[in-house]
């Protein structure tokens, strides 16, 4: 088959009785009052539960074993299912697909950039679920739409589940990827964020392939037109501190980095709305409108009022939303090379600096490191604070090694000049439960000097562990904060536990072991 047209079976299904091409978002909301999938907030946005899977499911992502992309997968960080498993479990979907009343198909894009876009279909078995997609990836102007060909598609049937004895899943759920067939078949799960990272995964294969590197980050821009890019896991305060209101947002997820700059991946946002206030975040606030999706939030039974604050259902609760739909942001979303990357971690042991300079191997160190830490209370079982490794701040989405990415990011770095950041929004004065949270006033004053360029040639003072050159002076920032072991009471504390953390960084860069010494030795802590 043609490996840039959708099969013949898909072909066959699109031309069913049942099919909604491409519908409006009054269409789609009227589709998810009458059907019953959700109902409507006071606010004019859809609001819909996921029922058991709150969030995606890891160990039920798939990709397929096949000769084209056998020996470029990392097989220790994708788990894959053969040819024969998958091609009976799409015949199933499909059966299951056609017998249903309505199917909904949303075509669109992914890729900002026209010379690096992947067109794509969306077929969903929920209307919600189309509604999802239509607000989540790039939407065609009527022009493109009249010559849109897909070349991936998602087949989502969250009604369907799968038999792990006979299917070769490990449950119900599963999210599997062909890439010679161009497809993502999703089943078991209502859970929308699954369609975003499939195709993120995809994007995250197809796009090293062009010689562009795609990330796991949120951008932005100054007015005259310097790019900054923000990396960081949940909880390091990444959504927070790249929406500044004297800088124009390019997206808050997922991005390319091509020979001509940055774009967006996508057309909207996922945002989490646990704690949402308008007061401090304005901008989502009053993106939920109609038109906008909320994945489980509760509301209040008259007033259809959201009650960000309830978790009843999840941590997770989510909007997603069109980026439209908030000011101050880059359209279309592409904007040139990067000046600065800001490295997010929240570190709870208290040792690393609230801010430093990283060298290009210690940049690709701390990239490959991927480190926060996980807080206790915040998962069953973890009493005292954990320290978390995600490779490239994206571990799960990533099909190709770890190193094709870091190697890219260490090029583009040393091309054009980055300055990279490493900053803590974590704890400073002890670690967590003894010291304190440092104080976001301070980080974004940081930040805001790291983005100003202030911080470029300034006198830097290196620790010793982990041999970080950390400014000794930020405007803004009292100079006995910057360092951390002044901060602390107990010196002898402060080194246990920063060796602590050390030991932690050197076991888990142990995976990394073809990766060029320089950048261990260079960039990572010190015996």
């Amino acid at each position: 088959m043609n490996s840039l047209t959708v099969s013949s079976e898909i072909v066959e299904l699109l031309k069913g009785s049942n099919i909604l091409q491409q519908p409006s978002v009054p269409v789609l909301v009227e589709k998810v009052l009458k059907r019953g999938e959700g109902i409507l907030t006071a606010s004019g946005a859809v609001c819909a539960e996921t029922g058991k899977y709150t969030g995606r499911s890891p160990k039920d992502k798939f990709t397929v074993e096949e000769a084209s992309v056998k020996d470029k997968i990392d097989w220790g960080s994708n788990q894959p299912i053969s040819e024969e498993k998958f091609n009976n479990l799409y015949d199933k979907v499909l059966r299951h697909l056609k017998e249903k009343d309505e199917l909904f198909v949303f075509n669109g894009f992914a890729g900002a950039d026209h010379r690096h876009r992947l067109p794509i279909q969306v077929i969903n078995e929920y209307a919600w679920h189309n509604l999802f997609a239509h607000q989540l990836f790039i939407r065609p102007t009527e022009e493109e739409l009249r010559t849109h060909e897909a070349e991936f598609t998602i087949l989502s049937a969250p009604t369907f589940q799968a038999d792990p004895i006979v299917d070769g899943t490990n449950s119900e759920t599963f999210i599997i990827i062909s890439f010679e067939q161009r497809v993502v078949l999703i089943g078991g799960t209502e859970y929308a964020g699954e369609m975003k990272k499939s195709i993120f995964s995809v994007m995250n294969y197809l796009l090293p392939e062009n010689n562009v590197l795609s990330m796991h980050c949120s951008a932005n821009v100054g007015y005259e037109g310097d790019v900054a890019l923000f990396f960081g896991l949940s909880g390091t305060g990444k959504t927070t501190l790249s929406a500044d209101p004297n800088r124009r947002l390019i997206g808050d997820d997922e991005h390319g980095w091509s020979a001509n700059g940055v774009f967006n991946i996508e057309g909207g946002c996922y945002a989490k709305t646990i704690g949402l206030t308008r007061e401090k975040e304005p901008q989502i606030y009053d993106a939920i409108r109609f038109g906008s999706v909320l994945e489980n939030v509760v509301l209040d039974h008259d007033s259809r009022i959201p009650d960000y604050a309830n978790n009843s259902l999840t941590e997770n609760t989510r909007a997603a939303y069109p980026l439209q739909a908030i000011e101050n942001i880059v359209d279309p979303s592409i904007a040139g090379h990067p000046h600065t990357i800001i490295f997010l971690t929240a570190d709870a042991f208290g040792v690393l600096p609230p801010i430093s300079k990283l060298s290009k191997e210690q940049a690709m160190y701390h990239f490959l490191s991927g480190y926060t830490s996980k807080l206790a209370g915040t998962e069953r079982g973890i009493t005292s604070p954990e320290a978390t490794f995600s490779t490239c701040f994206g571990s799960p989405f990533l099909p190709l090694p770890a190193t094709v990415y870091a190697e890219m990011l260490g090029k583009k770095i040393d091309e054009h000049n980055v300055q990279v950041f490493l900053v803590n929004t974590g704890w400073t004065g002890g670690e967590y439960g003894t010291g304190q949270r440092m104080k976001l006033s301070y980080t974004r004053a940081m930040i805001q000097a790291a983005l100003e360029g202030e911080l470029n040639n300034v006198e830097t003072y290196t620790t010793k562990v982990f041999g970080l050159n950390i400014p000794v002076h930020v405007p803004g920032v009292p100079d006995d904060v910057l360092i951390p072991r002044k901060s602390w009471a107990d010196q002898d504390a402060f080194m246990v536990k920063a060796q602590e953390l050390s030991a932690k960084f050197r076991n888990n860069f142990k995976k990394f072991a073809g990766v060029s010494s320089d950048i261990e030795v260079l960039g990572g802590p010190k015996m």
